[in-house]
């Protein structure tokens, strides 16, 4: 495997995110027209924002959705889309964020790994709550940042707090193991931070 020197790689990151200009804004209130349109204009399998092209979404820190939009034909379209999305065999990730589809809303998909039958479960207006247990360093790669893999120190004990799209219900949970690495980055992805940010060494796929 081909090492590749991090700050090289964040510089450019950081560079190609300051030459995409106005980032895209999004409001914590209805949809807007442009995320309608991401929406309803996406197939099944929907487009994954990519670095650096893709850069002024995925560093855009990512906002609710309203209490009142929970229940809207785009949620659930948008919900339906990214679970085909990640379980495609052309992407085959265990977690998805929207910013990653190009929507800057705080939603997640994620693998839960830690449960009978390792089904994929959707998440709202996710947070974490606290970071706790020991620090481990694994294995990291991302839809987003094709071709390259890295070494990242995660926690591993993670609780969130979420909105339950069905009831509307605030929800915390506490996630441990792998499948909080994957909450992390998820999470990560709505802050507009990405892997790289974070990885100790980062290698290029051969």
């Amino acid at each position: 495997m081909k090492q590749i020197r991090l700050s090289w790689m964040r510089a450019t990151i950081f560079a190609a995110a300051a030459m995409c200009g106005v980032l895209l804004s999004c409001q914590s209130g209805g949809w807007t027209a442009a995320e309608k349109k991401i929406i309803c204009e996406a197939d099944s399998v929907m487009c994954v924002m990519t670095m650096p092209q893709d850069s002024a979404v995925l560093r855009t820190p990512s906002v609710d959705v309203s209490p009142r939009d929970l229940k809207s034909e785009e949620l659930k379209a948008l919900m339906a889309k990214m679970y085909k999305t990640v379980t495609d065999p052309t992407q085959d990730g265990v977690g998805i964020a929207a910013p990653q589809v190009g929507i800057n809303r705080r939603i997640i998909w994620v693998q839960r790994l830690d449960k009978a039958g390792e089904p994929f479960e959707c998440y709202i207006n996710i947070r974490i709550d606290s970071l706790y247990g020991d620090t481990t360093r694994g294995r990291e790669g991302c839809l987003s940042i094709p071709g390259y893999w890295g070494i990242v120190p995660r926690r591993s004990d993670v609780t969130v707090t979420y909105v339950n799209p069905e009831s509307g219900q605030s929800l915390k949970e506490h996630i441990h193991g792998f499948t909080a690495v994957i909450f992390q980055h998820e999470c990560d992805h709505l802050e507009g931070i990405l892997y790289t940010d974070k990885a100790d060494s980062l290698f290029a796929d051969q």
